[in-house]
């Protein structure tokens, strides 16, 4: 019997979708608004997915307290409120998409969850624009 449990999170970030190989003109063709070379923002809404058996003492897949606290401390506490492409290691040299912010959450949380349970990350930048990984 495997289970699915959900967390879902909340930050906000700004960033700026930008190239630095290419031209203000290929940057502005390709990224459009998302070019402003002042940045933009996003409230992010986070749900992360933790699947696996549910432990056969406690009746949890995971205990969604310590998913809170893993996520708050490791995703949260690092991107809220930050300029992705100022003020993260993460996205120095990584273009802060919705796509490259999904995997490297995942791969944050990747390495804080047991790897006997499947983990999924979808974000959402918008009410209508989300993206999941690992899709499968």
């Amino acid at each position: 019997m495997r289970v699915a449990v959900f967390r879902k999170e909340h930050f906000n970030a700004a960033h700026r979708l930008h190239n630095p190989q290419w031209t203000d003109e290929q940057n502005q063709i390709v990224f459009g608004k998302c070019n402003n070379p002042h940045f933009h923002g996003h409230n992010y809404e986070l749900i992360v997915r933790v699947a696996g058996e549910p432990d056969p003492v406690t009746g949890y897949v995971m205990d969604m307290k310590l998913l809170s606290d893993l996520i708050r401390e490791h995703v949260t506490e690092k991107f809220d409120h930050k300029n992705l492409n100022l003020d993260t290691d993460e996205f120095k040299n990584l273009n802060p998409t919705a796509e490259n912010i999904s995997v490297t959450i995942y791969n944050i949380l990747r390495k804080q969850i047991d790897p006997k349970f499947d983990l999924k990350i979808t974000l959402y930048e918008t009410e209508r624009n989300f993206v999941e990984y690992p899709v499968n």
